[in-house]
């Protein structure tokens, strides 16, 4: 099973939770009757898109470094960037856990310079919201828009659908997966 959710804000990104908070698996528990996990983890405050599978081979190949999967995010920030902070951030930063450097980073078209895309390929903790905390902003708000292949087109925050087979494939393909993915021809999908 491959459902990709728009995950809103509040949410944490966990199968359980002790302290009884709301989690995403709420929301996609009438997605399907097999056990499916999220992949990888987006803090309670951050919407976006979340994919939950029972494929762990792919779980593993989404979250694995080596497989170049970017993710793209729609960030504001409490003030503007400046040019300068924006140089840096285009540099690589050094941060407690070693050297991060984003793939692209961009003002949004028409919009302050308080709203960016910044898209990556590193997985790491709270990776976003720390590159801004480092040098002094603070992320009033942070939506994951793109993941891989996929995006949040016609899909509404707090909803749920189904990974198409080519989704499947193109995302299988990312992770070096090549034996898993399929035609469509061959699986009856035309």
């Amino acid at each position: 099973m491959y459902i990709l959710l728009n995950k809103p804000k509040n949410y944490i990104t966990t199968t359980d939770d002790p302290e009884n908070r709301r989690t995403v698996m709420e929301l996609v528990k009438n997605a399907t009757k097999e056990r499916i996990y999220p992949v990888g983890r987006l803090d309670r405050s951050t919407m976006g898109l979340l994919v939950f599978t029972n494929d762990g081979e792919l779980a593993k190949g989404i979250m694995h470094p080596s497989s170049n999967i970017k993710k793209t995010y729609q960030v504001t920030l409490d003030r503007n960037l400046t040019a300068n902070d924006m140089g840096s951030i285009r540099s690589g930063l050094e941060l407690e856990d070693g050297v991060i450097q984003v793939d692209s980073i961009s003002f949004i078209p028409d919009a302050s310079h308080k709203e960016l895309g910044v898209e990556l390929h590193c997985g790491r903790n709270r990776i976003v919201r720390r590159i801004f905390e480092h040098l002094g902003y603070e992320v009033v708000k942070l939506d994951r828009v793109q993941l891989g292949p996929l995006t949040k087109k016609n899909l509404s925050r707090g909803q749920w659908r189904t990974l198409t087979q080519s989704e499947i494939n193109m995302l299988k393909m990312q992770c070096g997966n090549k034996k898993g993915a399929y035609k469509e021809e061959d699986l009856g999908l035309e």
